[in-house]
């Protein structure tokens, strides 16, 4: 088995083999205006690879070509059905679990890709770019939104924000991403990430939670 692919649920024995990690950016206002971007009035859709993908105790590597790696906490959601073009009660019905994640990303290659015009991938996709926690079925939680994420690197509060802070919410997200491309069963949809991301550098400790949700932890190195 290859662990890298398989996404594990709380409390059950159920797998997901991970397909397509699809990742929105600029979903929280505070978030958008921090790093100087206007607020989206679409969604806005990026790619991470799968073999990007890391869990809870893992080490998230630091790449020798960037020197400003950032934190980023979101909510992560399972897709557990293949939808295209799905209305919003598909969308709701093909959300299978939630985790917590961090989309880690290199801020100094992503403004110079930026400056230039071109895609953000290289500031994306390295490896252990995508860190993910145990995954919590639908069924045995319901998201309200009113759940508080969280992040501290070495004790230390960077990111606190409630869910419902979200410019879109995950069914407005799932239905639109699925105008786009079709989700399958064990795609990734990370949500975006509240104000307050920051560099993280070698040895620095990361805990990320959604209260209620699930929680992960992981060490740069």
């Amino acid at each position: 088995m290859d662990r890298m692919k398989k996404i594990k649920i709380q409390n059950s024995n159920k797998e997901f083999t991970v397909g397509k990690i699809v990742c929105v950016g600029r979903n929280y206002a505070e978030h958008a205006k921090e790093l100087g971007n206007e607020v989206p009035e679409k969604p806005v859709i990026f790619l991470k690879p799968a073999s990007s993908l890391i869990f809870s105790g893992d080490e998230i590597i630091y790449p020798s070509f960037s020197n400003e790696m950032h934190h980023e906490v979101e909510l992560v959601i399972l897709i557990g059905n293949k939808i295209k073009n799905a209305y919003a009660d598909e969308s709701e019905k093909a959300i299978a679990g939630y985790g917590v994640g961090l989309d880690m990303t290199l801020r100094d290659v992503q403004n110079e890709l930026k400056k230039k015009g071109h895609p953000w991938t290289i500031a994306k996709c390295f490896d252990t770019s995508a860190v993910v926690s145990d995954f919590i079925l639908k069924e045995n939680y319901n998201l309200t939104l009113e759940e508080e994420i969280s992040l501290t690197v070495n004790g230390e509060i960077r990111q606190k924000e409630f869910l419902n802070k979200m410019i879109f919410n995950p069914v407005e997200l799932i239905e639109y991403i699925s105008s786009l491309m079709t989700l399958e069963e064990g795609d990734l949809v990370f949500t975006g990430t509240p104000k307050g991301v920051g560099k993280v550098n070698k040895g620095d400790k990361i805990y990320a939670e959604i209260k209620g949700v699930a929680k992960l932890e992981c060490t740069v190195n």
